[in-house]
């Protein structure tokens, strides 16, 4: 049967060519997805700091969850200093030495910024003085090379630097070497010093550990792990996640990613592939009749269709690795230019997403051949024959019902169920309403596309003569044919703008919202880590000002129970100070009193009240951004989460628990000052900037752009191999007409005739598309905006979506009108 298959596959490539085409790039797309997942687990960046520390203890930086991967917490968790005694009387140690880490800008040069830590902790480095000394005063510190270098300062000299806001002259005692390279400059203080700087003198944010002569690393963690409850203990590379937070989020960002869209794409590859292979089957309607009428039975042709699918989805999905691992690069490499993963993050290249990639790009394959050969095997020889020559007339009552019912089951959920489900349910019940069109648009295609020709063919092709009155009858003629070539087309369209434009109508609202919900005169900000927490207590009595609102931004995991299944959420977190908030914030409260908004207490917005099940008066479960558990009251529902976080605690409760304790921002409203005056006020402190409200708005603007990069690059993927299927679908269907078109020259037609009729043709079936395809994604983008904004009205910029008809047009009129020239090609050469 395989002999018979290969045969088939050299004698008929042209027909095959597509179904190849389709499981190559799939096989590209489901590598690059399995290599960046494999990545998440494996790869990391080199350990620098810790590289002399056999083993580096720290506090647990995810929340465990059983049976699950365990989310990681957005801030630095730290230990008791009494842990470093602890882990120093485990059996195996020869030394236990604690690390903090400060964020710190050197403001007397562009030095740009570094971390701060106490001198004793430069031997797990190891740093090595070049010249100098170590650090003894709380007035001295200690430059890594490359940070000196940058500051124009020597052993010797003088630098200015700023923890916060806050800037002070130390004393360059000493210049540091590490050896290898360092993707981050550090700058070493006394121990007391570094404690102090960090605010927490007495916790530790890890503890470096060397091991005693004889005791291997795997050993002593072993040891420590009995021994010191309550910690994480890290050896060989792993070493790096406790050096760098960002490891672990580029990990938990990479496996979230390529899971979800992975699994998004390998049910669209199988749709691709199951059109192209049934556009495929159909067009051997004749040669399969007359397999059975020689004696074949229907399990035999299934069984040969079955073989060739396997052939050609094996030399697709092998073929398909190579594209696939250079994907993942590119991806990679975008994901690090959009600053969602850091520079030195490397991939891992292993066989298991290879096999992973062929054994889904073969399932499909086969599933795909399954379903289209399964009706055309039972036919009897003359029914099939019968339909090579003409369509049947009616779609299968199965197919017909199907696709019938999804459309109402669409429009519900995208229109009706985003009103009623609570939370995140809504919106993603708006999103899922896309596929089912789709799939309703794939069932009902033929019927579609018939009604389409029926009223658009004499409008489209008025004036065309013999050309689109021939066009009109052969797209009537064979609307099944058309439509399994144009879905690919209708889901590109319909899936381009649900995706582009979900996007821009979150996007602005969430910039709708910050810039209504800001009603600050001014915002201090900061060209360093943040604002120091002190700084709002001097602005406050800066004369003129009215309310100062101090505001620190974190990450937060909200637990609860969705019937027995515990379900866990992250949310944008802010921290404000409740003194009369309503002058520089409007959050847009629905219930409840923003002024109630302190000590242990919580405001949600809308879609996280309603994810959370919670309501005024209500306790939620939650941890904090360094992990600290909390269940705080309910006192304020709001709706401008988009603009300003899900989630509102009270201010001084954030900043305990974050990583640098700084603010993020400094609201201020204070009609009758002006921006001189409070620009006077802190102009001791060049770290920190005073804009009005307009200029913050724009900044926040920028930033929430950025943040839809990685959406925007995924995008590209998709809507990248849903182009190569309309081409690939469309040059097939094509050029399977030449005899026709060869019929249609013998009996007097000239080529240019011919060539009308296919830009007749083409017409019908772009604009059937365009507007069949937008009809299918308009109610998803209407559930968005009912979900997000509780307005009807999405966000759909008019050049994006004429772009989007733009390269549509362009992709259907190409492959339509190149692969006509080539299909006459043989019949203009004949004569």
């Amino acid at each position: 049967m395989l002999r018979l298959a290969w045969s088939t596959v050299k004698g008929r490539r042209g027909g095959f060519v597509a179904a190849f085409v389709a499981v190559l790039f799939g096989s590209a797309v489901i590598t690059a997805c399995g290599i960046l997942l494999e990545s998440s687990e494996r790869s990391g960046v080199p350990v620098e700091r810790y590289r002399a520390a056999d083993v580096v203890v720290g506090a647990p930086q995810a929340l465990r969850v059983a049976d699950d991967v365990d989310p990681l917490f957005a801030e630095r968790a730290t230990l008791p200093a009494g842990r470093v005694g602890d882990v120093a009387a485990v059996p195996g140690v020869r030394a236990a030495i604690a690390d903090v880490s400060v964020a710190v800008t050197v403001v007397t040069a562009d030095a740009g910024p570094a971390v701060g830590h106490g001198w004793q902790s430069a031997v797990l480095g190891p740093f090595t003085l070049r010249a100098g000394r170590a650090p003894a005063g709380p007035d001295e510190v200690v430059l890594d090379a490359d940070l000196a270098r940058r500051a124009g300062v020597t052993a010797g000299g003088s630098v200015r630097l700023a923890v916060g806001s806050t800037p002070q002259t130390y004393r360059v005692t000493g210049v540091a070497d590490l050896r290898g390279p360092s993707r981050r400059s550090a700058a070493y203080f006394t121990d007391d010093k570094a404690r102090e700087l960090t605010g927490r003198p007495d916790r530790v944010d890890t503890i470096g550990v060397l091991a005693a002569p004889g005791v291997s690393a795997g050993e002593l963690a072993r040891s420590v792990e009995a021994a010191v409850p309550g910690v994480v203990v890290y050896t060989g590379a792993d070493r790096s996640d406790a050096e760098f937070l960002d490891v672990g989020s580029t990990r938990s960002f990479l496996s979230e990613l390529s899971l979800a869209f992975g699994g998004s794409m390998v049910l669209v590859i199988m749709v691709v592939v199951g059109s192209t292979l049934a556009l495929s089957v159909r067009q051997r309607l004749r040669e399969l009749a007359l397999l059975r009428a020689i004696g074949a039975t229907p399990k035999q042709v299934l069984r040969m269709i079955a073989a060739e699918t396997m052939v050609v989805g094996i030399l697709g999905a092998v073929l398909g690795v190579l594209p696939g691992v250079g994907l993942s690069a590119v991806l990679l490499a975008a994901f690090t230019a959009a600053g969602a993963v850091p520079d030195d993050f490397r991939l891992t290249v292993g066989p298991l997403p290879v096999l992973a990639a062929l054994v889904l790009c073969l399932v499909g394959a086969r599933l795909g051949g399954w379903i289209a050969a399964r009706r055309a095997s039972r036919l009897r020889p003359v029914d099939a024959l019968g339909e090579a020559a003409l369509e049947p007339p009616k779609l299968g009552w199965v197919r017909l019902t199907v696709g019938v019912l999804l459309v109402p089951a669409g429009l519900a959920m995208a229109v009706v169920l985003p009103w009623s489900l609570p939370g995140e349910g809504s919106e993603e019940s708006a999103a899922f309403s896309a596929f089912l069109l789709v799939i309703a648009v794939g069932l009902l295609g033929p019927r579609l596309l018939s009604g389409a020709v029926t009223v658009l063919g004499p409008v489209l092709n008025r004036g065309s003569g013999v050309s689109g009155f021939l066009a009109g009858r052969n797209a009537h003629a064979n609307s099944r044919r058309l439509a399994a070539a144009t879905t690919p087309l209708i889901m590109g369209i319909t899936l381009a703008a649900a995706q582009l434009f979900s996007g821009t109508t979150a996007t602005e609202a969430a910039q709708r919202q910050a810039a209504d919900g800001l009603r600050a005169d001014y915002v201090v900000t900061s060209t360093s880590a943040g604002v120091s927490p002190e700084l709002a207590g001097l602005l406050r009595d800066v004369p003129g000002v009215e309310t100062v609102t101090p505001v620190v931004r974190t990450r937060v995991m909200a637990t609860f129970r969705n019937g027995d299944d515990l379900q866990i959420r992250q949310y944008a977190a802010q921290g404000v100070g409740a003194d009369r908030l309503a002058d520089t914030l409007d959050l847009a409260v629905r219930a409840g009193n923003l002024a109630d908004l302190r000590g242990d207490t919580v405001a949600l917005s809308r879609i996280a009240a309603g994810t959370l099940g919670a309501t005024v008066g209500a306790t939620v479960t939650m941890n904090l951004g360094d992990g600290t558990p909390v269940r705080p009251t309910v006192v304020a529902i709001y709706e401008r989460g988009l603009g300003f976080g899900d989630v509102t605690l009270p201010h001084d409760l954030v900043l305990a628990h974050t990583t640098d304790r700084v603010d993020a921002a400094v609201l201020i409203a204070a009609a009758g000052t002006d921006v001189g005056v409070l620009r006077s006020a802190v102009r001791d402190l060049p770290t920190v900037r005073v804009d009005d409200r307009g200029s913050f708005a724009a900044a926040r603007r920028e930033a929430m752009a950025g943040e839809s990069a990685v959406g925007l690059m995924l995008n590209a993927v998709l809507l990248g191999y849903l182009a190569i299927a309309v081409v690939n679908t469309l040059v097939m269907a094509t050029a399977a007409r030449s005899g026709e078109f060869a019929l249609l020259q013998l009996v007097g037609a000239t080529p240019k005739q011919v060539q009308a009729m296919m830009r007749a043709e083409t017409r019908i079936i772009v604009v059937a598309a365009v507007l069949i395809g937008t009809a299918a994604a308009v109610p998803s983008l209407v559930g968005t905006s009912i979900a997000l904004t509780r307005t009807l009205t999405p966000s759909i910029p008019p050049l994006v979506y004429l772009g989007i008809v733009a390269v549509a047009g362009l992709l259907g009129w190409a492959a339509v009108m190149t692969s006509t020239r080539v299909a006459m090609r043989p019949v203009s050469d004949s004569r």
